[in-house]
């Protein structure tokens, strides 16, 4: 079974900065591809980052380019995103998920608030 339990949220202004982790609880966690999610209020959940098995592999949703950056650290089983230049349209709730693939993302946290004031 596979937990993750999220954190680093909170309410921040504009041209702010947050880094949310995601600490994991599973034996191998470097078998699985890890991401980030989120849903603001009346919208569906969205794809925001992910990141391959080592580490060698990033995507970002084209909104975030540039601005968040995910990293893993398997000897910790962790895995981060640093949010700079945070706007208002990045308030949502964020999730952070794992799977064997990016596509498959299987387990997921219970989110974590992120405001952002303009």
């Amino acid at each position: 079974q596979v937990q993750l339990v999220e954190s680093g949220g909170g309410l921040v202004q504009a041209g702010g900065s947050l880094r949310l982790s995601c600490a994991v609880s599973v034996r191998t966690f470097s078998s699985y591809y890890m991401g980030w999610f989120r849903q603001a209020p009346g919208k569906e959940r969205e794809f925001v980052a992910s990141v391959s098995w080592n580490g060698g592999i990033k995507s970002y949703t084209d909104s975030v380019k540039g601005r968040f950056t995910i990293s893993r650290d398997n000897a910790k089983n962790t895995v981060a995103l640093q949010m700079n230049s945070l706007r208002p349209e990045d308030t949502a709730v964020y999730y952070c998920a794992a799977g064997l693939t990016r596509a498959l993302m299987d387990y997921w946290g219970q989110g974590t608030q992120v405001t952002v004031s303009s």
